[in-house]
């Protein structure tokens, strides 16, 4: 099977790409400020093929409320704004034939409530993946001491580390909620 730092090193692992997760979700969350990762992972129906946005052109934020997008293939450009409408972020693409832009507008109240809402929510599921990688590396640590690969001590041990690393974490997750709601109230 396996030995306790095997089973440590890979918890960690995956608590790491559960905040790495969380990231990258908080970098889709609007904000009042234009931000290219609003729209980059837009996935646009191109030939046939659902394709990322990052993909098919340079994004640019020359203002602070104002994402221009500058397709590689002009011919894509409806097809582009069109994938940007279906997503639903609550902003309206410009098509001029050359490039698309994107005026960013004020948040109201109600929707950075609603925005908090969301990352709450993302937070939380962020959570969640962490004490599931807690629950299956105790038992991995439980059946290793069973199968007398390790001592009691070394399982206590090996428990009361992944517990240190699932407190970590959630506070990591803590941490990132408080940073990305006061982007969100900040006007």
């Amino acid at each position: 099977m396996e030995s306790l730092d095997d089973v440590l090193l890979e918890a960690d692992d995956k608590m790491t790409k559960s905040i790495d997760h969380l990231k990258q979700g908080f970098t889709g969350l609007r904000t009042g400020k234009a931000s290219p990762s609003l729209v980059e992972n837009i996935n646009v129906e191109y030939y046939g093929a659902p394709t990322r946005l990052r993909q098919l052109a340079g994004i640019a934020t020359p203002e602070p409320r104002l994402i221009i997008i500058n397709a590689y293939d002009p011919t894509a450009l409806p097809a582009i704004e069109k994938a940007i409408l279906a997503a639903n972020l609550g902003v309206t693409p410009m098509n001029d034939g050359r490039v698309i832009r994107i005026p960013i507008p004020e948040l109201s109240e109600e929707r950075r409530k609603d925005l908090i809402k969301v990352g709450k929510r993302m937070a939380e599921e962020a959570r969640v993946a962490i004490r599931g990688v807690r629950r299956e590396a105790n038992e991995q640590i439980k059946t290793l001491q069973k199968g007398s690969k390790i001592t009691e001590d070394e399982e206590k041990n090996g428990l009361d580390e992944i517990q240190k690393y699932t407190d970590d974490f959630t506070r990591k997750v803590d941490l990132l909620l408080e940073a990305k709601e006061k982007d969100i109230l900040a006007v």
